[in-house]
């Protein structure tokens, strides 16, 4: 199988070569590209905002669910899905919105293994996502040994990285779908990776954004910065970094709680 790959995207896998330092935190010297910081605290902020200052708004597992079955729906649709918000609320969507509420129901259990074994977490994202199309040789497994390698380096940046959580999960969140690492379904991998991270790293730990359907609101942007990202180079690093922090701002527009 030929690979996709391509070999010159962001310093998890080589951080020197796109940052010219030698690397301590791998994900580190992100923080300091130009408005970035700002950015990621903008919208970590709104995340506090949303709810009152880190606890003191009490949140119920109704309002979890729904923001999971959201998040749901909208990365079913990013994923090409056509059903309805309606048809997801009823069990009744096309398969990659089933695919999408199967992950949706795994991902919170997940929170410890991200942190400790974050390649093991997202094998099982896949398997959830995969059960029943396609084969179980295939489950969880990358597609090639680049994809591999890939995956590898990204985990070792997350266990290795102290940078804001935000910025870890956008960068989870591009490298996953860029890479396209398994063989079905990486785009609700990268984007219930992406919650995953929020959650285990304390933004937002009852799950009650919707980062998925703040990419949804801003799907021409959205798709525009990954194939910048994918292109390789700082710039369009830093171009999905930006619009990552405006996303997340959506997506707390998108939470539950607003309603």
């Amino acid at each position: 199988m030929a690979s996709n790959v391509p070999d010159s995207l962001l310093g998890v896998t080589d951080p020197v070569r796109v940052s010219g330092s030698l690397p301590g935190d791998p994900l580190a010297w992100l923080n300091d590209l130009e408005g970035v910081p700002s950015g990621f605290a903008a919208a970590r902020d709104g995340i506090d905002a949303l709810l009152r200052d880190r606890g003191l708004r009490r949140t119920t597992p109704e309002q979890t669910a729904e923001s999971l079955l959201r998040g749901a729906h909208a990365s079913a649709v990013l994923e090409g899905s056509e059903s309805s918000w309606e048809e997801v609320q009823a069990s009744e969507g096309d398969e990659t919105a089933q695919a999408a509420v199967r992950v949706s129901t795994g991902v919170l259990g997940l929170v410890p293994t991200i942190g400790s074994t974050p390649l093991q977490a997202l094998a099982r994202l896949h398997a959830l996502a995969g059960a029943g199309v396609v084969g179980d040789d295939s489950l969880g497994r990358p597609v090639s040994a680049e994809a591999s390698e890939r995956l590898g380096a990204l985990s070792r940046s997350l266990l290795a990285t102290t940078a804001p959580a935000l910025l870890v999960g956008a960068v989870v969140h591009a490298e996953i779908v860029t890479v396209a690492p398994f063989a079905s379904h990486n785009g609700i991998v990268a984007r219930a990776a992406e919650r995953l991270v929020l959650v285990a790293r304390g933004v937002d730990p009852a799950s009650v954004v919707v980062p998925e359907a703040g990419h949804l609101a801003l799907r021409a942007q959205y798709e525009s910065n990954l194939r910048g990202y994918a292109g390789g180079g700082q710039n369009g690093m830093h171009a999905w970094l930006l619009y990552a922090a405006q996303a997340y701002s959506a997506g707390t527009e998108a939470s539950p709680l607003r309603a």
